[in-house]
């Protein structure tokens, strides 16, 4: 697009809607991206737009339009958790990609206490959103429901830990996924089988638990140990530690996400536990470190890039459709067989 020469002055909607030959409102309809208006005039209104230098007030056009063109990516966590956890940047970059030709600005927030989700309320409910993807919220968090009051769209990553009217999500099969981890280990011989939650008051950790007890059930076997963890390395250590001390002779664990299987590992290499010889070891989420890793990591694979494309395209079908009654969303999950099982 050639650039205006200084003191020029800016094009007008008028001008384009002149030199093509239309009228204000045809010209206003085309440059707003209705496809209602005729192939030929819309070509005319295009390559006046392109001559002219014609810069779209979005300003204007939201007004017209009552949308901002812009969505929000929130991840309900610390900075330093989201930087250390590639799931979140995976689900970010699936959304991302989806939005990318939708002419969507993705706008990105961390809400890492009481005052960043007030200001972000507070953004949301301004209008300056067309709808939120919500990532990682903890127990019965009460913004989902406030946003759905406000008229804000909204698509969740994961089912709620309440059911929420109105409320769309997508989520993994974490129950069937962790079940097909405690298969594996069945399988392989293990006897004495233990598990690292992650932190329950998140559904994807219940879920987990649940289809670890699951499976452990159907073969008539009991759990040998459960310890609580964040779905940090930290917490996996921790957890790990906890695990060894209450029944030493634990054969195999189930880690509910990778980052806690990793630091599994580490305290099993420690206390001089060989894996898999000695302990195997199944995570969650197959990582980009999980293939790594020494011995690599057998996880359970979720569609994590795919999970953030689907959440937004969610989110632009409620543009396009209105607010409906949302289906889940359950994506299925794959075991990946390596070196620790």
């Amino acid at each position: 697009m050639t650039a205006r020469p200084a003191g020029r002055p800016a094009p007008t909607l008028e001008s384009v809607a002149a030199l093509a030959g239309v009228s204000r409102a045809t010209a206003g309809r085309v440059l707003a991206g209705s496809t209602t208006v005729g192939e030929q005039s819309r070509e005319a209104v295009l390559r006046a737009a392109t001559e002219l230098s014609y810069v779209t007030n979005r300003a204007a056009r939201s007004l017209m339009t009552r949308r901002s063109d812009s969505v929000a990516f929130v991840v309900g966590e610390s900075e330093e958790r989201f930087l250390a956890d590639p799931h979140f940047a995976l689900l970010l970059r699936g959304a991302h990609a989806a939005l990318a030709g939708q002419d969507v600005q993705l706008v990105f927030s961390i809400l890492a206490g009481d005052a960043e989700r007030q200001r972000f309320e507070h953004f949301a409910r301004g209008g300056h959103l067309d709808g939120v993807i919500l990532v990682s919220l903890h127990g019965d968090d009460p913004l989902p429901r406030r946003l759905l009051d406000a008229a804000v769209p909204v698509v969740l990553s994961g089912r709620p830990y309440r059911p929420v009217d109105g409320l769309a999500y997508v989520d993994a099969d974490n129950a069937g996924g962790a079940r097909s981890a405690v298969e594996l280990l069945l399988d392989r011989g293990r006897k004495r089988i233990a598990t690292i939650t992650g932190p329950l008051d998140m559904p994807a950790a219940l879920d987990r638990r649940d289809g670890f007890h699951a499976g452990l059930d159907a073969s008539g076997m009991r759990p040998h140990g459960t310890a609580d963890g964040d779905f940090s390395v930290a917490g996996g250590r921790r957890a790990m530690e906890e695990l060894i001390a209450a029944d030493p002779g634990i054969d195999a664990v189930f880690a509910a996400n990778d980052l806690m299987a990793f630091g599994a590992m580490q305290v099993l290499a420690e206390h001089g536990r060989r894996v898999p010889d000695d302990v195997a070891l199944v995570g969650f989420d197959d990582s980009p470190l999980a293939a790594s890793v020494h011995p690599a990591l057998t996880t359970v694979r979720q569609p994590v890039v795919a999970m953030g494309a689907a959440m937004a395209a969610r989110l632009m079908t409620v543009f396009g459709e209105g607010p409906g009654d949302p289906v889940p969303l359950i994506m299925p999950t794959e075991l990946v067989l390596r070196g620790t099982a």
